[in-house]
C-alpha cells in the first residue's frame, strides 16, 4: 500500500463532504505532475486529506482510493472550470481516480504542526511555495501522520 496527500479547498470540498457521500471521483487535478501521481495510485492506497486555502490548512481526514485510470469527465464539459479544449474523448489528457472516506480526524493537523514535525524533504507539503495537490508520501512519515491523528495504520 502507498501513500499520499491530496489537496483540496473546504470550501469547494471538504472531508465532511466525503464523509457525508462516502466515495466521489477526485475530479479537476490541471498539472501533469500531479495528474502522474494521481496515474501511479494503486487501489487501496491510502491518501490523507488535506484542507487548503483554510485556517488553519492542515490534514483533516483519511480516505483510500478505489478506482484508479479513471478519465476525468470534467474536462470535457465546456461548462465546467476544469472544461480542457485541448483533450477529447478519443485522446484525453486527464485522470483521476475515486477515492472512498475512511476517517475525519478529531482535530486538523494544522500546517504549523506539520512544519514542526517534519522536514521538506520528509513531507513535501511543509515546503514553503509548494502547489502540488497530488503529492506521494513515504511509509514511514504515514505512521507518524496517523500517530498525530490518533490512528494507526
Amino acid at each position: 500500500m502507498n501513500y499520499w496527500l491530496m489537496k483540496s479547498e473546504p470550501s469547494i470540498y471538504s472531508i465532511w463532504d466525503l464523509q457525508r457521500e462516502g466515495q466521489t471521483l477526485w475530479d479537476g487535478v490541471r498539472n501533469y505532475q500531479a495528474r502522474n501521481y494521481l496515474k501511479a495510485m494503486q487501489p487501496g492506497d491510502r491518501a490523507f486529506f488535506y484542507h487548503s486555502n483554510a485556517e488553519p490548512p492542515g490534514i483533516a481526514g483519511l480516505m483510500e482510493i478505489l478506482e484508479t485510470h479513471v478519465v476525468d469527465p470534467s474536462q470535457f464539459d465546456p461548462t465546467s472550470p476544469y472544461y480542457d479544449p485541448k483533450s477529447t474523448p478519443a485522446d484525453p489528457r486527464w485522470y483521476t481516480v475515486r477515492v472512498q472516506f475512511l476517517a475525519a480526524f478529531e482535530r486538523v493537523i494544522p500546517l504549523a504542526k506539520l512544519r514542526a514535525t517534519f522536514t521538506p524533504e520528509e513531507l513535501e507539503v511543509v515546503r514553503r511555495g509548494t502547489r502540488l495537490s497530488v503529492i506521494p508520501v513515504a511509509a514511514e512519515v504515514a505512521e507518524r501522520l496517523l500517530s498525530l491523528a490518533n490512528l494507526s495504520s
